[in-house]
C-alpha cells in the first residue's frame, strides 16, 4: 500500500519473462529508478516461449501475471517481447494496474533513431529490422506499432529462434554466436533494414556480437534498439508523469530487488550476480501451479 510516511507508494514494481533475458529491463530500471522496488519473475521452467501458441503464451502470462499481483506490486512490466506482442492487452483488460509491454516502446525508439538516420543524410528513413522470436515476427506486432507512429517506415521481420537458447546457456561471444548472428543479421540486410530492434529481451546480452557483425557487413555501425532500455524509459516516463505511482525514499537502501523463478535458482543466481553488476538476494524458486 502507500506508504503515507513518505507521500510516495511504496509497492513494488513487478516484473516477469521466459527467463533471465528480463534483467535487461530490472537493469534498466535499477539504473534509472533507484527508489523504486522490484520483484522479478522468470519462468525458467517453460522457456522460450518464442515457439508456442498465442494461446500457451497467453495462458503463461497470465500465471506470472497471478503470482506478481498477489505480491502486492503497483504495475506490470512484461518484459517479454513475445507476451507483449500477443498477451499485453489481456493482461490489462484483466488487471486493475498499469501493463506495459516492450513492443511499443521499441517501436517508438525504431521511429525515432530511423527518422534521425533519414535527417542526417538526407534521404529516406531506413527500413526497421526486427529480431525475435518466432512468435513475436508471426504476430506482426512491431509491424503494428510502427504503422501506429509513421506510415511512411517498413518494418522487416527475422525469426532468430537460436539466440535465446545461447543466452541462457551463457554463450555471450565467440565463434558460435557470431555465426548464428551474422546468419539472422545478413537476412535483414538483404531486406533493407537500416536499423536493427532487439526484439527480445535476452538479445541485448548479445548487443556487442550483434554491434560486431554489423560493421563487418556493413562496414560502419547503424542503430541498434535495446527493447530492453526503451521500455525502462517507458516506465520511468509513467512514474514521472504519475500514470504509476512513485515511491518516495530518502534512503536509498529501502529498495529492495527480489528474484522468483520457476527452475534452476543456481544457474539463475548467477546469472543475476553477472548481469546486475551487484550481490542479488537469494534466488526464491516457486511453482506456478495449472498455469
Amino acid at each position: 500500500m502507500s506508504d503515507s510516511a513518505s507521500g510516495g507508494d511504496q509497492r513494488p514494481l513487478g516484473v516477469f519473462d521466459s527467463g533471465l533475458g528480463g534483467l535487461t529491463v530490472v537493469h534498466a530500471l535499477r539504473e534509472a529508478l533507484p527508489n523504486e522496488s522490484i520483484i522479478y519473475l522468470g519462468d525458467t521452467a517453460r522457456v522460450p516461449y518464442g515457439t508456442r501458441s498465442p494461446s500457451t503464451v497467453i495462458r503463461y502470462a497470465r500465471a506470472c501475471a497471478r503470482v506478481l499481483v498477489e505480491r502486492k506490486v503497483k504495475a506490470l512490466i512484461v518484459a517479454c517481447n513475445t507476451v507483449s506482442a500477443v498477451a499485453v492487452e489481456v493482461l490489462r483488460a484483466e488487471l486493475d494496474m498499469p501493463v506495459i509491454g516492450v513492443v511499443a516502446p521499441g517501436a517508438l525508439a525504431a521511429v525515432r533513431a530511423a527518422e534521425e538516420v533519414a535527417d542526417r543524410t538526407g534521404g529516406p528513413p531506413p527500413k526497421i529490422g526486427v529480431l525475435g522470436t518466432a512468435g513475436t515476427i508471426a504476430s506482426g506486432a512491431y509491424s503494428r506499432e510502427v504503422q501506429k507512429l509513421s506510415t511512411r517506415l517498413e518494418v522487416v521481420g527475422q525469426a532468430a529462434p537460436l539466440l535465446v537458447p545461447l543466452v541462457e546457456e551463457g554463450w555471450l561471444e565467440g565463434e558460435v554466436p557470431e555465426l548464428a548472428v551474422r546468419r539472422y543479421i545478413e537476412a535483414l540486410l538483404n531486406a533493407g533494414a537500416g536499423v536493427v530492434v532487439l526484439g527480445c529481451t535476452h538479445y541485448p546480452l548479445l548487443r556487442p556480437v550483434v554491434e560486431k557483425v554489423l560493421i563487418e557487413l556493413v562496414g560502419h555501425p547503424i542503430p541498434v534498439v535495446d527493447s530492453a532500455l526503451a521500455a525502462g524509459e517507458a516506465v520511468c516516463g509513467l512514474l514521472q508523469d504519475g500514470g504509476i505511482p512513485a515511491a518516495s525514499r530518502l534512503d536509498l537502501s529501502g529498495a529492495t530487488i527480489q528474484l522468483l523463478v520457476t527452475d534452476q535458482p543456481v544457474g539463475f543466481q548467477r546469472s543475476a550476480d553477472l548481469f546486475l553488476g551487484e550481490h542479488t538476494p537469494t534466488v526464491e524458486q516457486i511453482d506456478l501451479g495449472a498455469g
